[in-house]
């Protein structure tokens, strides 16, 4: 497999982005043909275009690029303008190759799509819910304190971290994650449901338990000085209202079905933005023409 494809594969399962730049035509002569490809993320390049100054420059641009997506790309995760560009280099002096050919570069940046979802806890509940968000278009994390809880074989996706305090692997997370909490202690449960809401980011915010949990919990919230607009992010019970039950593979049913509420929420605003583009677009060429 060449490296370039084996890379873009990872990106994907691992739901990071990633900038893939083509060599798609050529005049006179080139060190690479019609085809080659490289791959660029934030740190790591793979494969090569022929290196010299012309892939120095191209893995810079890529990255110009992949940070000016990243950076103007809103909430729900869709792609900022200009992820897709055409740009012809001339392999002269300027490039300091003497090639004297023409070569046309696309740059096409793939921006991670996929709501980080992270599940603190790998008790009965979670060993249900994992596999469930495992088949959805979500990225699964999956954290716990303890090194037999989590199963040595994750399902596909999945990243596993054992983390002896789990609040601490709060900051390692995404922007806009979709937080389930549901360890073994409810300590630990109010440690990280206050790690979440220091951060101030997240897409959801849910705690396993009962009604009277989460009244308990809302009432310790408030003696540690945090507003009730801030407690009103945490949702506790967690999961979809209207599914019910007592079993594991229920109440991860419910979760799963609330996370699905979420990313496809994400998906028709992203849609209904593009149509407002769209419609704007059309009604500034009409205008356009109408004054020509």
């Amino acid at each position: 497999m060449k490296a370039w494809l084996k890379a873009q594969w990872q990106c994907e399962q691992q739901n990071q982005s990633y900038a893939l730049v083509s060599i798609v035509a050529l005049q006179g002569s080139s060190p690479r043909g019609v085809g080659s490809k490289i791959l660029v993320t934030k740190k790591q390049q793979f494969d090569t275009i022929g290196g010299g100054h012309l892939e120095y420059k191209a893995v810079a641009h890529a990255r110009e690029m992949l940070a000016d997506v990243l950076i103007n790309r809103p909430a729900n995760k869709a792609a900022a303008k200009g992820s897709t560009q055409l740009v012809d280099y001339p392999l002269g002096a300027s490039l300091g190759q003497c090639c004297g050919g023409k070569v046309s570069l696309m740059y096409e940046v793939f921006s991670a799509n996929k709501m980080p979802v992270v599940v603190f806890g790998a008790g009965h509940v979670g060993r249900a819910l994992v596999p469930l968000l495992a088949q959805l278009p979500v990225q699964v994390t999956w954290v716990d304190s303890r090194y037999d809880m989590l199963p040595k074989q994750l399902p596909e996706g999945v990243k596993g971290v054992h983390e002896e305090h789990p609040q601490d692997h709060v900051a390692d997370c995404m922007p806009n994650s979709c937080y389930l909490i549901m360890t073994h202690h409810h300590g630990v449960d109010l440690a990280l449901t206050q790690a979440v809401l220091d951060r101030g980011d997240s897409s959801y915010l849910g705690v396993i338990g009962s009604v009277t949990k989460g009244r308990k919990f809302a009432q310790r919230l408030a003696v540690k000085g945090y507003g009730q607009t801030t407690i009103e992010h945490l949702h506790c019970p967690m999961g979809k209202a209207g599914i019910s039950g007592k079993h594991p593979m229920e109440v991860a049913i419910a979760i799963a079905a609330q996370v699905m509420e979420l990313y496809q929420n994400a998906q028709g605003v992203t849609q209904q933005a593009t149509q407002v583009n769209i419609n704007i677009a059309n009604t500034s060429t009409k205008e356009a023409l109408h004054h020509v």
